[in-house]
């Protein structure tokens, strides 16, 4: 089947500047042309994102979106993020979560850290993975157990991650441990963040992994990670350590990241919704059954009107949220709401999509299928759909 041009995601007047309609067009025509035919061909096979693409998106500025232009970086903001991760996410999820490799480091680097490490970044020359999650810490980022510990200057890092996608091929990992024991009157306290280099597709001594056996999110990989006595330095340890100082800073890093990740996850959400409506608007147009095509069946137009009203309120949200974001308000329960609406919306209309296709949606030779495994993973990661309501709820309803 021939599918239509990608349609152009709409920004609202108020928000819509020249330059932001350019960076989507940029980001559609790129997605498109390079970006879905790659997904296509090596999502069925769990082929890895091809060097190529990422080369075009270093290129194209798209890993250094949010990094400043004193580093290197466009300079820009979570809308802008949000722009072209849409576009990405409309071809292949994978290729737009990619760029959280460089556009989402985190906080503590030191100043001398930064000038070395951001241009290199916004170049795409050295991206990173975010090794949090343990087999008992996911939702509870406050429980993690792995533990680092002082050795002379040096420290040793020992713990179970899970869940790190991307550590093989990453030049950097960052790796939360804790450098206190595990105190239940505070369970934030001794929360850290390391910056952890390696050579690219390969894990030092002290690192061991598996490859997770996942069923969507292809293109790269997700892996389970041992740390046993890995030594680093002690400028590992991101933000100072002084007597007296902020012990909890590596749980309020990851916290203050999490808003924007939740908002980059909405937008990934509705560029898989929107993929799955494009696809079926063409598809209905198409098939024919009884003499005519069955987009002329008020059934079929009825769950495309729905799908494409359920997409345009989620996107209406996510660039409001964006928007107050970068005017500095705060935005955690709004981060909140938007993840949870977008990534429920994409698995209800990717599942419309996958319905409208009918046998031909449950095989690999159509993209439904891998739009709908993907906005799956939606609910899951950057928080559970349960998480978000529990944040949502605890803002309206203080304990």
């Amino acid at each position: 089947m021939e599918l239509l041009p990608a349609a152009p995601s709409s920004i609202p007047a108020a928000y819509a500047t020249e330059e932001r309609l350019a960076i989507r067009d940029l980001a559609r025509e790129f997605a498109m042309r390079e970006v879905l035919p790659a997904a296509n061909e090596l999502d069925p096979v769990q082929g890895l994102i091809p060097e190529r693409i990422r080369t075009q998106m270093a290129a194209m500025g798209f890993f250094g979106i949010l990094i400043p232009e004193h580093y290197g970086g466009l300079g820009l903001g979570l809308f802008e993020y949000c722009l072209v991760t849409e576009e990405l996410a409309r071809a292949w999820m994978s290729v737009a979560s990619i760029i959280a490799r460089g556009n989402g480091l985190g906080g503590g680097f030191s100043e001398a850290q930064r000038e070395e490490l951001l241009p290199k970044v916004a170049r795409g020359e050295w991206l990173g993975a975010f090794a949090l999650s343990e087999p008992d810490a996911g939702s509870d980022i406050a429980s993690i157990r792995t533990r680092a510990e002082r050795d002379g200057d040096d420290w040793l890092i020992n713990g179970q991650k899970m869940w790190c996608t991307f550590a093989d091929q990453a030049d950097f990992l960052i790796v939360v441990a804790r450098t206190t024991p595990f105190d239940p009157t505070n369970r934030h306290a001794g929360i850290r963040n390391f910056y952890v280099p390696k050579e690219r597709d390969a894990f030092p001594p002290g690192i061991s992994g598996n490859p997770i056996r996942k069923i969507g999110y292809h293109g790269w990989k997700t892996w389970e990670l041992s740390f046993t006595d890995l030594r680093v330095p002690g400028d590992a340890l991101l933000g100072q350590e002084r007597p007296g100082g902020d012990s909890n800073s590596g749980f309020r890093n990851v916290s203050r990241g999490l808003s924007s990740a939740r908002v980059h996850t909405a937008a990934r959400s509705i560029g898989l919704a929107r993929g799955a409506l494009e696809d079926s608007i063409g598809y209905v147009q198409q098939r024919r059954q009884f003499d005519r095509p069955i987009g002329e069946f008020q059934a079929i137009r009825f769950k495309i009107a729905k799908m494409a009203a359920e997409i345009e309120s989620c996107r209406a949200l996510m660039y409001q949220v964006a928007a107050d974001a970068e005017a500095g308000r705060q935005v955690d329960a709004q981060a909140s709401m938007v993840k949870y609406l977008a990534s429920e919306m994409a698995e209800r209309v990717t599942s419309e999509a996958l319905q409208i296709h009918g046998g031909a949606g449950y095989t690999t030779d159509l993209p439904i299928e891998r739009y709908w495994r993907d906005a799956r993973l939606t609910k899951i990661f950057e928080g559970t759909s349960e998480i978000q309501l529990r944040i949502i709820s605890d803002r309206h309803l203080p304990r």
